[in-house]
């Protein structure tokens, strides 16, 4: 038996999965944490990344670290992704995470960060044709999948914490920088000419923007399993809704909503944002959410090029 740790740092949290992977090829996640580090606050139109923001970051890779790494036939592969990737001072925070945790980071292109998504949502969920949207920190992953294979891919630079920042969202939301925030929205993906593609079909949904979205909705419903969100779907008068309830709410108040995270109450409105105009501009009248999504689909690819798992 392998361990495969992935060390996955998002723009506003880091995640870490160790997945046991047998003999025959098949594998289990045996466990999965995650810490809200929140590495792009504070980037700010020069994109830099704050010494605040590194060091709280380090401190929870380093508390990851103690948990994969006496774990025998360890395989560690650490990706990072929008925030990082835009920094101007990547290097500097790269050399740090080396130094200082003995781990090194693989900043995948914003390409590479939706193809993964595609492979773990695709692998996970037995749906040929549907819209991906992974809706992270710092950018917004979309995926166009037609007889479940990648047609088109798009990775755009923002995300949950930066259109917060940009449009002044972290408290009560004003008339004018919803509707300013919604223009720039709106343009950008305006802009992707494939879109027009994957007019009204159902859109698959990662990142922790649209979990939380999720988890409101099956704390309101009453289910059972709050946290088991695979395969659940919402109709899009649903998500409006969500939306609009939140945006009636100061950050005080959306705090005190079952299934908000109460540390993501300033950042949901701009996280739920790309998915509130792509369902207007795709005309989709329904979503469904994915558990699985870059961290499975790297699992996917390391199981499939490992040639002791493919003996006849």
């Amino acid at each position: 038996m392998e361990n495969l740790a992935i060390v996955d740092l998002g723009s506003n949290s880091v995640r870490m999965g160790i997945t046991q992977i047998e003999a025959d090829g098949s594998f289990k996640e045996v466990k999965r944490i995650k810490e809200d580090t929140r590495i792009s606050e504070g980037m700010g139109a020069e994109k830099r990344l704050t010494k605040v923001a590194m060091d709280r970051t380090i401190e929870a890779l380093i508390g990851f670290k103690k948990m994969y790494q006496d774990l025998p036939k360890l395989t560690v592969r650490a990706i990072t992704t929008a925030a990082v990737r835009q920094a101007v001072n990547q290097t500097e925070f790269l050399n740090r995470v080396q130094q200082e945790v003995g781990l090194k980071l693989t900043v995948l292109s914003g390409d590479d960060e939706a193809y993964y998504d595609f492979l773990g949502a695709v692998n996970a969920l037995p749906i040929d044709d549907c819209l991906i949207l992974d809706t992270g920190g710092a950018s917004c992953e979309l995926i166009h999948v037609a007889d479940r294979k990648a047609k088109n891919l798009i990775s755009v630079p923002f995300g949950a914490v930066n259109l917060s920042e940009q449009f002044h969202f972290g408290d009560v939301i004003t008339a004018g920088n919803l509707f300013s925030a919604q223009v720039f929205v709106r343009k950008r993906l305006q802009d992707i000419w494939w879109l027009s593609e994957a007019m009204h079909l159902p859109i698959v949904l990662l990142g922790g923007a649209n979990r939380t979205l999720a988890r409101i909705n099956r704390k309101a419903q009453k289910m059972a399993r709050v946290e088991d969100i695979h395969g659940y779907r919402l109709k899009t008068e649903t998500v409006f809704n969500t939306f609009d309830s939140l945006l009636s709410k100061n950050n005080s108040q959306r705090q005190d909503i079952d299934g908000l995270e109460y540390d993501r109450a300033d950042i949901i409105v701009g996280g739920m944002l790309p998915l509130v105009e792509l369902l207007q501009l795709q005309d989709s009248d329904r979503v469904i959410f994915s558990e699985s999504g870059v961290r499975e689909g790297i699992v996917s690819e390391y199981v499939s090029e490992r040639p002791q798992y493919h003996k006849d």
